[in-house]
């Protein structure tokens, strides 16, 4: 249940938002790549991709499973298997209901430009393939306490030039809502390159903690991305 609330808190939707306005002499080497990196995928378009994605939820020992397709020909959903089985029609009724009422339709993204705050970004540590940084997390659904309690990193792809991976972890407890106490969060966004496209890999949360000071959080998710394939003209 909590997660479903903290979700609600802190997704992260996709919004076109403009370059910030900095000239590349006002930045360093690394900004410059990391900007050009989220320009690249804000301008993926996603509308022109099928796939599918399994769901894993385990909600204090409670765990789903699904397995979900979208057709990015008829701009559907459908409902493959929910734990290990093959739907019914009553759930997949309810699931296509589910995705009407989100409206999620190709929404698979986020908002890298609100997520990572490229003023922030340090050198971490690099090697042949990869260039590893640092930077201020930026959530303002979470508010600006609660931000200032996690810290990001990012691994970025030399060779194809995007950021192949993201982590967010906290760095001290922090509370998202009223009452609400989180002592263990890690958020994983991992990045796959197809063509000159951006897309999603697999999306990890694991949190600890507790609400309303007795009810206990431990609750882990995954969302992972497969079968990849572009619409054709």
């Amino acid at each position: 249940m909590f997660r479903k609330i903290l979700i609600a808190v802190i997704t992260l939707s996709i919004i076109k938002v403009n370059a910030a306005a900095h000239s590349t002499t006002e930045r360093t080497d690394y900004q410059v790549l990391i900007n050009d990196a989220i320009t690249q995928f804000e301008k993926t378009p996603r509308e022109q991709w099928s796939y599918q994605v399994a769901r894993y939820e385990n909600e204090e020992g409670y765990i789903t499973t699904s397995l979900e397709q979208f057709n990015a020909n008829s701009k559907t959903w459908h409902l493959l298997k929910t734990n290990e089985k093959i739907p019914s029609e009553a759930q997949q009724k309810a699931f296509l209901q589910k995705k009407e009422k989100q409206k999620e339709g190709v929404n698979i993204s986020i908002q890298l430009r609100e997520l990572i705050n490229q003023e922030s970004l340090s050198f971490q540590n690099e090697d042949n393939d990869y260039l590893y940084l640092n930077f201020d997390v930026n959530l303002k659904k979470l508010g600006k306490k609660a931000s200032n309690q996690l810290v990001g990193k990012l691994s970025y792809n030399k060779g194809s030039k995007y950021i192949e991976l993201i982590e967010i972890e906290n760095t001290a407890p922090f509370s998202p809502i009223f009452s609400a106490k989180i002592t263990d969060f890690n958020i994983q966004l991992a990045f796959i390159k197809r063509d000159i496209s951006i897309l999603p890999k697999h999306n990890t949360m694991t949190m600890k903690g507790t609400f309303a000071f007795f009810t206990k959080i431990e609750e882990q998710s995954t969302d992972t991305f497969s079968d990849y394939q572009r619409l054709q003209p």
